[in-house]
C-alpha cells in the first residue's frame, strides 16, 4: 500500500469547488423503471420531433422524388475520425430557423453561433469568457435555473440576486437591475430565463431593452430561451443579437424538439463575441451523432413534427389549466403559461375553507406521487415566492389523465394527503424538503 505522504486533499483542490454542492438533477431523487409517468424535467412528453419509422429509425426525407436514406445516416466507420469543429452546415439551419424578422431586418449568420454540449456549455463558457474569478461578479433573479449558480461557484464568481416581483406574477425588477449594474461594475452578465423556470413567465422585450441600454454598464445580458418554442410564435429575440453588440441569447433543443438525449445547445451573439467563445471551446466539443441528429432535426419535414407535438402539448397545457383547479386544494398557477409546464400552488386545506400554500402540503403530495402512484413531478417550494408550489410538465393526453386522477385521488380522496407532520418527524420532513428543493433541472 503507498504511503499517503504529504498529499491532502482538502488543501489541494480549490476551496470553492470543496465547498461546492453537488450537481443534482430530477431523476436523483427517484429512478424511472419504466413505469412512472415523468413529469419532472420538462421534457418532451411526445418524443423527438423526428420523423421515425415503427422501428425507431430515422425516416428518410426525399430527394427528387426518391428516397434519399444516406442524407440522414450516420457511417459508424467514420467513428474514429473527430467531428467537424465548426459545425457550419448545423449553424446554418439554425439561422434559418431563428432569422424570423420580426426584430429585426437583419440576418443572423453562422458567424454569429457558438453550439455545445446543452445550453450547459455555454452558460460556463460565457462566465469563463467574461468574469475574472475571485473578482467579478454575475447577476441573477431568483426564482430561475439553477445552473447558473453552480457554474457560477464552480468558476469562483460572486452572484447579486435581484429576485423577480413575486407580489407582480414574477415581473422582472428592471429598476433595481439597473441600480445593481450602476453601483457594481464588476458584475460583467445578467442571465435572465425567458420563459422563466420555474416561473413558466415570459419577459417582455421592452423589460429587456431598458437593460440593454444601461447607459454605463459594460457587461453582456445573457437570454435563455430553452422553452421559447413553447411562447407565442416571434416571442425568439435571437435575431436581436445582430443589432445588439450586448445580448447573447441562449437555445436548446432538448425541450420542443424532444432531443434532450442529444445534448445540443446554442448561444446566438454578435460575430465578435461568438468569435471569442468558439477561440476557447474544446476542439471537437459537439460529435457526429448529435450534429447529424440535430442538423436532420431542423429539416422541413421534421420541424413539421416538432410543430404537430407542440400543439399536442399547449392543447394539454389549458387542459391542466381547466381542470386542475376543480380540486379543491389547489392553489393559483403562479408565473405565466409560456412554457411546457405549470408552476401550481398545493393547499393545506380546500380553497372554500381558507386554504393556504403549504410546503408540507406540496412535499406531502410530491413524495406520495412518486412513491406509491407512479407520477414524478417536481417540488419548487423553497424558491423565492413558490411556498407550497410544485412544477408540473405538460405530459401527453394519457399522462395528463393520470396526473390528475392522481392529484384529485390523493388530495380530496378517501385518505387525502394531510398536512401536518407527526410528532418527532419535523426534522425528517425539512431536510427531505431541503434535498428536494436542491434538484437543479
Amino acid at each position: 500500500m503507498g504511503s499517503k505522504g504529504p498529499f491532502c486533499l482538502e488543501t489541494c483542490a480549490r476551496p470553492n469547488i470543496l465547498a461546492l454542492q453537488p450537481y443534482r438533477c430530477a431523476r436523483d431523487d427517484y429512478q424511472d423503471d419504466g413505469t412512472n409517468v415523468l413529469l419532472d424535467a420538462n421534457e418532451n412528453a411526445y418524443g423527438p420531433g423526428l420523423a421515425l419509422l415503427p422501428d425507431g429509425r430515422l425516416k428518410a426525407p426525399l430527394l427528387n422524388g426518391e428516397i434519399d436514406q444516406k442524407s440522414l445516416e450516420l457511417d459508424l466507420r467514420s467513428l474514429n475520425r473527430y467531428p467537424d469543429p465548426h459545425q457550419i452546415e448545423l449553424k446554418h439551419h439554425l439561422c434559418k430557423l431563428r432569422n424570423t424578422h420580426v426584430h429585426t431586418d437583419n440576418d443572423l449568420k453562422p458567424d454569429n453561433l457558438f453550439v455545445g454540449v446543452g445550453s450547459d456549455e455555454a452558460i460556463d463558457a460565457l462566465l469563463r469568457c467574461f468574469c475574472v474569478p475571485g473578482r467579478d461578479k454575475i447577476l441573477t433573479c431568483p426564482p430561475t435555473y439553477g445552473m447558473y449558480t453552480v457554474s457560477a461557484q464552480v468558476n469562483d464568481v460572486d452572484i447579486v440576486k435581484v429576485p423577480l416581483d413575486v407580489h407582480n406574477h414574477f415581473q422582472l425588477q428592471v429598476e433595481a437591475i439597473n441600480a445593481a449594474l450602476s453601483s457594481d461594475p464588476t458584475v460583467k452578465l445578467v442571465y435572465l430565463c425567458s420563459p422563466g423556470n420555474p416561473t413558466a413567465k415570459l419577459i417582455s422585450k421592452q423589460d429587456i431593452k431598458r437593460i440593454l441600454e444601461h447607459p454605463t454598464w459594460n457587461g453582456v445580458l445573457v437570454l435563455d430561451e430553452a422553452y421559447i418554442d413553447f411562447s407565442p410564435d416571434g416571442s425568439s429575440l435571437a435575431e436581436w443579437v445582430t443589432e445588439w453588440p450586448n445580448l447573447v441569447v441562449m437555445q436548446t433543443l432538448s425541450k420542443a424538439f424532444g432531443l434532450a438525449g442529444v445534448r445540443l445547445g446554442a448561444a446566438f451573439a454578435s460575430a465578435e463575441v461568438a468569435s471569442l467563445l468558439n477561440n476557447f471551446k474544446a476542439p471537437y466539443n459537439v460529435s457526429s451523432p448529435t450534429s447529424m441528429l440535430a442538423t436532420a432535426a431542423l429539416q422541413p419535414e421534421n420541424l413539421a413534427i416538432m410543430r404537430e407535438n407542440r400543439k399536442k402539448i399547449m392543447e394539454q397545457r389549458q387542459r391542466m389549466l381547466v381542470e386542475l383547479p376543480k380540486i379543491s386544494r389547489i392553489g393559483r398557477f403562479l408565473g405565466g403559461t409560456d412554457s411546457n409546464f405549470l408552476l401550481v400552488e398545493i393547499l393545506d386545506r380546500p380553497r372554500d375553507q381558507g386554504g393556504k400554500a403549504s410546503n408540507e402540503s406540496a412535499l406531502s403530495l410530491y413524495e406520495a406521487l412518486a412513491e406509491s402512484r407512479g407520477v414524478v413531478v417536481r417540488f419548487r417550494g423553497k424558491e423565492v415566492g413558490c411556498e407550497g408550489c410544485l412544477r408540473m410538465t405538460v405530459g401527453t393526453a394519457d399522462e395528463v389523465d393520470k396526473l390528475l386522477a392522481e392529484v384529485r385521488s390523493l388530495l380530496q380522496g378517501d385518505n387525502p394527503v394531510k398536512n401536518g407532520l407527526a410528532d418527532g418527524h419535523m426534522e425528517q420532513e425539512e431536510r427531505k424538503e431541503h434535498e428536494a428543493s436542491e434538484i437543479v433541472a
